[in-house]
């Protein structure tokens, strides 16, 4: 509904005021517990063997002589799987298995993290910084976050939002919040620096979709002076069930080096807890300059070059070097 609302704010079109009291009330009718189960559910429900499209577009530039750029399509075989549910928190993650000219390729792609009625999220609040952000007790009651990570798993993103299914639809969206560029911008270096976005995940018929409406934002932040909206852009990623192709490589990967990553995991935790957020530099191709390392180590893992207690040991001198100027 927060979407919608943004939406319809840019276009300068007017919401159904009905909607609005219709749906709280049949909220109002469930009991907590079973409003509850019906979230983790559609949350859960994300999992999957998927082929996925990713469809992205500038629509509506906001100075002039900025001219929208041509639309961007890709797509891929991706598997998500459960990384753990411990009933108010859930982690899936996201594999992509490439397939070309017979040859498979298997990357590690990103991460979701939700929690149930959270006290905190982890924000991106400017370059190069992601600070532990309180979620106020009235936006917290039925809420989720949802915390987005990078391939070697630090930070991205995170949001707040309530799932809801009125008219048939269920969906969650999150309040407009901060983004770096992700990898198809920063390596261009635009006039944008960042995005202020609204996160949409919703259920279909045939596996589930990711949809985000981006503000492409320059200029100064906070107190500092004027921010400028450049362009809008629309992203839909498509994720469709399917299982017309071998998922056993990017099954393999994760076997062989999934407890390396929950050790990595753990050092971000580490970090977010010693200095209330986390500060590392940014990196146009992998989202931060600790990314080609990480992603080294646990190939040489699967490929059984390294076994994971070195790898860990030396993700942990990568990880405090890189963030050591935060504290």
């Amino acid at each position: 509904m927060r979407a919608a609302l943004a939406a319809a704010l840019l276009l300068g079109t007017a919401l159904p005021v009905a909607i609005l009291p219709v749906a709280a009330h049949a909220q109002a009718q469930m009991s907590e517990q079973a409003r509850f189960e019906r979230d983790r559910q559609s949350i859960l429900a994300q999992a999957g063997q998927y082929r996925v499209r990713f469809d992205m577009r500038e629509t509506v530039p906001f100075v002039d002589g900025y001219e929208p750029l041509d639309e961007k399509l890709s797509g891929g075989n991706e598997i998500v799987r459960v990384v753990y549910d411990d009933g108010t928190r859930i982690s899936l993650q996201h594999i992509l298995v490439m397939e070309h000219n017979d040859q498979v390729t298997v990357i590690k792609h990103w991460r979701q993290d939700w929690v149930y009625e959270p006290e905190t999220v982890l924000t991106y609040v400017g370059p190069n910084e992601w600070r532990l952000t309180p979620v106020p007790a009235d936006q917290r009651k039925g809420a989720w976050s949802q915390t987005v990570w990078q391939t070697d798993d630090s930070p991205r993103y995170g949001g707040v939002g309530i799932w809801h299914y009125d008219n048939g639809l269920t969906e969650w969206a999150s309040s407009p919040t901060l983004r770096p560029l992700a990898r198809r911008d920063a390596v261009r270096d635009p006039v944008y620096d960042r995005y202020l976005a609204n996160n949409r995940h919703a259920l279909t018929p045939f596996g589930w979709v990711h949809i985000q409406d981006n503000l492409k934002v320059s200029g100064a932040q906070g107190d500092e002076g004027e921010a400028q909206v450049i362009v809008h852009e629309d992203v839909v990623n498509t994720y469709r069930r399917w299982d017309g192709y071998d998922a056993t490589p990017g099954e393999r990967y994760w076997a062989d080096t999934q407890q390396f990553w929950a050790g990595v995991r753990g050092l971000w935790d580490e970090v977010i807890a010693r200095d209330g957020g986390i500060h590392v530099q940014e990196e146009p191709n992998f989202g931060a300059v600790t990314g080609p390392t990480l992603m080294g180590l646990a190939e040489q893992i699967h490929e059984g070059e390294l076994t994971t207690e070195a790898a860990l040991a030396e993700a942990r001198t990568v990880i405090m070097d890189a963030t050591s100027g935060s504290h």
